[in-house]
């Protein structure tokens, strides 16, 4: 028994990757023998849902503000996995972050035990957070062996004033509301909590080999829900599904969506990190029906009070995490979409209070869609979030064709109304004989009350465009002013110089806080020249701040890969690798540690270098393009469940070949695709399971013809 026992278990602590020998050398799994000195980068465990630090003090409820206005912050929940392995005696720990399986764990080896804790927020079950612990003996003393465990959990919340409920299933409940709504449309939240009480002391009785203690929370702001996801999760647990369930979400996730550099082993490891806490911060495909409220540039574990961002929506949502959702997983995407859609009556009230037409979406969005940007400034001027908006919905369409979305479900509400935005927003500049836009921060916020943003008025531009052919597919009549207006807008061009100036006035020289014009070339795909392209890389490169966002580096690596420059991206991505904190790769927003933690902007961005980058992948009206670059130290490149109508691709790329294998079709949405090859001009069909084949080349993937 006892060596049976044994076995299991050291093929358990193996199998996730914290054998207490070197680890195996898998990407995906980061251990640790120390915690990180900053307790700010310790990893995050969330599902769309829930979210929180690992041995934090503070979970957080997608849905649950507190404040009113711009006092508007992630509420503050106290923390259930907040509970550390505590014996004092010789022993050895491991931490690790398994990103395959989506869990964390503490692994504790002494004379006497071997310990395994773990922890997740259950990938399938978005109301459930997991805490267990197994221990097993690891010598012949059979006396009572015992497990201290230290926590600071107090269910005291600073937002939320819970009451004590009655013991539920032998758990502990409380309850209460948040103490201000957001606004006076807004109701109070009441929150729900379930959960296992934790003992300070765990111990395997004398005589017993192994034992498993499992500690559940679960949260909801429907008391009837959290009670039955913690019966459910009990049950679950009772006949082991609950971590099995767990995994094999997580599991079909990674099918679904990777990125592989095979060569370079510290790219691959950053893509998955990157990659896993973005899924973290998305809706499983399992709860698509609940509403979902958006991705803030934190994720779920932070935005509480004083911290960064306060757990809003921004251009950040759209603009660096929403481009790599849909590449993967365009109805989970859609949900991003579908939380502006949910605001929109809010965004035209914020319109008619500015003196406007038509929809305005506020810099900073919360529960209810009202401006809570705690400075004025943003608010008022930083209106290229309108077009970085519509942006995401033209994109959308063109991934999925999918025109019921627009017609059905209030897709074309939201397009029309930004587009009748801009058209009440220009003035008519007589003397230049063009449209101006005025008194606008754009990206680059070290500047505001500017004329003609170049990226404000591209953006601008391209939503009065995509409105006026997207009304023509629905066959409703649109204003022919906004097409009018798109031709005449003004776009800022230095011709004496070959370059885009940021706005009206703007002096060559002058300090740039982040990637502004270059969004242009990508992912604005702008017409310009190639010298112009690599003109405003050149320029802004110089003059843009070195310790400012984490994304805008990304940016330029993806503008130098169009200039088939692999030195200069190289050092772009190099940049990027400063923001990355160990041992979880959780990254900060600035060099320096400063700004949000788990910056899921810079995440975003550095998985777009990749995709769009080192793969050269566009989406356009004619396909879905690429032009392969892989890193000179990379063998294979591989992205996993690239999806376009209705197909999911594997698309593999080396100096030598690229191949393209379609190995999933969604029946109802699916369309035949082809691939026309740039360099032979050949076109083959791209058929389920069929791999195709050719030298590396550009080409485009495109409908069947």
């Amino acid at each position: 028994m006892f060596l049976k026992g044994y076995a299991l278990t050291q093929a358990f602590v193996v199998c996730v990757g914290l054998s207490m020998e070197t680890p195996r050398k898998d990407p995906a799994v980061f251990v640790a023998s120390q915690l990180p000195s900053d307790a700010r980068f310790m990893a995050v465990l969330a599902n769309g849902y829930l979210g929180t630090q690992v041995y934090g003090r503070s979970l957080h409820m997608g849905d649950v503000y507190n404040g009113n206005g711009t006092q508007s912050h992630r509420a503050h929940i106290p923390s259930t996995l907040n509970v550390l392995l505590s014996n004092t005696g010789p022993g050895e720990l491991l931490y690790g972050l398994n990103t395959r399986k989506g869990v964390f764990e503490c692994v504790l080896k002494s004379e006497h035990m071997l310990v395994v804790q773990r922890m997740y927020a259950h990938r399938s079950r978005r109301n459930l957070l997991v805490h267990s612990v197994h221990m097993q003996r690891t010598g012949p003393d059979l006396s009572p062996l015992h497990l201290n465990l230290s926590s600071s959990f107090t269910p005291f919340s600073e937002d939320i004033d819970f009451k004590e409920g009655s013991a539920f299933l032998e758990a502990r409940y409380i309850y209460g509301e948040i103490h201000a709504p957001e606004g006076k449309e807004c109701s109070k939240t009441t929150v729900h909590m379930v959960w296992t009480p934790v003992p300070t002391c765990l111990e395997l009785p004398a005589g017993q080999i192994v034992k498993k203690w499992t500690f559940l929370t679960a949260l909801s702001t429907d008391e009837s829900e959290a009670k039955a996801e913690y019966r459910a999760g009990l049950r679950a647990a009772e006949t082991r599904e609950l971590y099995h369930t767990h995994k094999a979400a997580w599991s079909q996730l990674w099918a679904a969506s990777c990125i592989d550099m095979t060569g370079d082993f510290y790219l691959t490891q950053v893509l998955y990190a990157c990659m896993f806490y973005m899924l973290s911060a998305l809706p499983s495909a399992s709860t698509l029906d609940y509403p979902f409220f958006g991705v803030s540039p934190g994720g779920l574990s932070n935005g509480e009070r004083n911290e960064d961002y306060l757990g809003h929506i921004f251009w950040d949502q759209e603009t660096w995490m929403y481009p790599v959702a849909l590449l993967f997983h365009p109805r989970v995407a859609r949900t991003m979409l579908e939380y502006r859609v949910a605001r929109l009556g809010a965004a035209r009230e914020n319109s008619r209070a500015a003196g406007h037409r038509g929809a305005k979406y506020p810099w900073e969005s919360a529960v209810a869609g009202h401006e809570v940007c705690p400075e004025d400034i943003y608010g008022q001027q930083e209106i290229h979030i309108n077009g970085d908006v519509s942006f995401a919905f033209q994109q959308y369409f063109l991934v999925t064709q999918d025109l019921n979305f627009f017609s059905q479900l209030g897709g074309w509400d939201v397009v029309k109304s930004i587009a009748e935005y801009w058209k009440s927003r220009v003035e008519w500049n007589k003397s230049e004989k063009c449209y101006d836009i005025n008194n606008v921060m754009p990206p680059d916020e070290y500047h505001n009350g500017v004329k003609n943003s170049v990226y404000t008025n591209v953006v601008a531009k391209y939503s009065l465009d995509f409105a006026s052919d997207l009304g023509e597919l629905l066959k409703v009549p649109v204003p022919p002013k906004w097409k009018d207006i798109s031709s005449k807008l003004k776009i800022p061009i230095d011709h004496e110089k070959n370059y885009h100036p940021e706005y009206d006035g703007y002096n060559l020289g002058e300090s740039v806080k982040q990637a502004d014009v270059i969004l242009l070339g990508f992912p604005l795909g702008f017409p310009m020249s190639a010298q112009m392209r690599k003109n405003d890389l050149e320029l802004y490169e110089e003059v843009t701040d070195h310790d400012g966002p984490a994304m805008t580096w990304s940016m330029f690596a993806v503008g130098w890969l169009e200039m088939n420059d692999s030195k200069k991206a190289k050092e772009m991505i190099t940049r990027c690798y400063q923001n990355i904190h160990e041992p979880f790769k959780v990254w900060s927003e600035n060099p320096d540690g400063s700004g949000a933690v788990n910056f899921l902007t810079g995440m975003g961005g550095f998985l777009q270098a990749n995709l769009f980058g080192y793969f050269g992948i566009r989406i356009t009206k004619e396909g879905l393009k690429f032009n392969p670059n892989i890193p000179e130290n990379v063998s294979e490149g591989v992205v996993t469940g690239l999806a376009y109508l209705g197909n999911k691709i594997t698309f593999s790329a080396t100096v030598a070949n690229v191949v393209l294998t379609v190995t999933a079709i969604d029946e109802a949405s699916h369309t035949q695709l082809e691939v026309v090859v740039s360099s032979t001009e050949k076109v083959f069909p791209l058929l389920l399971k069929k791999p195709v084949a050719f030298p590396t080349s550009s080409g485009r993937i495109q409908m069947l013809h």
